[in-house]
């Protein structure tokens, strides 16, 4: 099973009995939060889940992979996530 957004939304309005639109603004603050903290350049820890940071990738000469040529990939910045080793441990655990 995989859990959306749609679904996070509606287990914490069930969870907490919040309506259901309430539910969904207190799940978009989150996430928005977090991008915006990210887009600042801020480290987000969410201790013992994860944290959230973005990594910098410098320019490098790649292949292009159906011609065999050489192309120049430009720098970048990428959202990694880390898991917590709380979580880590939990689902370690669960799996057996």
């Amino acid at each position: 099973m995989t859990m959306n957004k749609s679904q996070l939304t509606q287990e914490l309005a069930d969870t907490t009995r919040l309506n259901l639109k309430i539910a969904e603004k207190v799940v978009n603050i989150f996430f928005d939060s977090i991008v915006d903290a990210l887009l600042e350049g801020d480290r987000v820890e969410l201790r013992g889940f994860s944290s959230f940071r973005i990594k910098h990738y410098p320019p490098y000469q790649g292949r292009n992979p159906k011609s065999g040529g050489a192309i120049a990939v430009k720098a970048k910045k990428m959202p990694f996530f880390k898991v917590g080793k709380e979580l880590r441990n939990m689902v370690d655990q669960g799996s057996e």
